[in-house]
């Protein structure tokens, strides 16, 4: 009789692994490690000098801030001596503080609905404008991009009591009695300058939202008239949701600019007459290089950095949120 064959090897187990003869790399995604590795030192080379760059230019001004305002440092003194809270104190006491702050309320207010609003309706207004819209664009957009100064300037030349062309204009069509010193009357200096702010500010709010209109589905604005929706309905229902994220960018960024005020009420005004103009921005600024008060003018613009920077992340997160809704939808 001849032999049975041998019976033929069982398979593996699932749990049992062959043998390795070598190492393989790890692949992820369809990428080995060691290109991750490499990717990750040639990002971190790219990264480096804006890196290096935001730590002196932003990292080491705030820590040395930080310093100054414990301390009351007039410029000259290599070693200020020590006050700890007491610039804090001086400013919670400070009347002219409290009033330059309530200019900035003002400011914030007025310079960043009245934008919106006459930009908004700036854009709805050529929206449908095929021909000639770069014109108008370029018309809008202008005095954004000028130098503040020079928009300071020449405005001050329009303001002027005597040659001002706001004054001349006015007794031209007979409004005599509401010719006036725009910028010398503490009435009227702090709305004569944030007029010219909102005039700046329109064209940038303009151009930006006339874009995010050019996205808008019209088709769903031609189903709204069909079924009966009014003008201001299809606006509130069907175009402001679509262009919310651009509209909540827009506002971020005027509003944060209310806190930072500073170059053209410096350039028209300097913060007076009788520092009715005056706002955070320009205190500090007159505290830390005309009174040689530098560590009180740091405390200054710290506290204004304070107000902002939690407005800023607000309104960040909440146009994140309003992108992943409309994206989502």
């Amino acid at each position: 009789m001849t032999a049975a064959p041998a019976p033929a090897a069982a398979p593996p187990l699932p749990d049992e692994r062959p043998p390795r003869r070598g190492r393989r790399p790890r692949v992820r995604a369809g990428v080995s490690e060691a290109t991750r590795r490499q990717q990750a030192r040639l990002g971190m080379v790219l990264v480096a000098p804006a890196v290096v760059l935001m730590t002196v230019f932003l990292v080491f001004p705030v820590v040395n801030a930080g310093y100054y305002v414990f301390v009351d440092f007039d410029g000259l003194d290599t070693s200020p001596p020590w006050v700890g809270l007491a610039n804090f104190t001086e400013l919670f006491q400070d009347a002219r503080m409290w009033a330059a702050a309530w200019n900035n309320v003002i400011w914030i207010v007025i310079g960043t609905i009245a934008p919106l609003l006459l930009g908004l309706a700036l854009a709805l207004l050529l929206w449908g404008v095929r021909r000639g819209s770069t014109f108008y664009r370029v018309v809008f957009f202008l005095p954004y991009v000028l130098p503040q100064v020079a928009v300071g300037v020449v405005w001050g030349w329009i303001y002027s009591p005597t040659r001002g062309w706001l004054n001349r204009g006015l007794e031209a069509v007979g409004l005599d009695g509401l010719r006036r010193g725009w910028l010398g009357d503490p009435s009227t200096a702090l709305y004569a300058v944030l007029a010219t702010a909102i005039w700046t500010a329109t064209g940038f709010v303009f151009v930006i939202i006339l874009s995010a209109l050019r996205n808008v589905d019209k088709e769903q604005v031609d189903a709204a008239l069909i079924d009966g929706a009014g003008y201001l309905q299809r606006l509130r229902y069907v175009v402001l949701p679509q262009i919310a994220p651009v509209f909540l960018m827009v506002t971020a960024l005027t509003l944060i600019g209310g806190f930072a005020v500073f170059d053209i009420i410096f350039v028209m005004t300097g913060g007076g007459p009788a520092n009715a103009t005056e706002v955070l921005g320009v205190y500090a600024y007159k505290n830390a290089f005309l009174f040689s008060r530098i560590s009180y003018g740091t405390t200054l613009a710290l506290v204004v950095t304070a107000l902002a920077v939690p407005v800023a992340m607000w309104l960040n997160r909440l146009q994140r949120r309003v992108s992943l809704e409309e994206g989502g939808a």
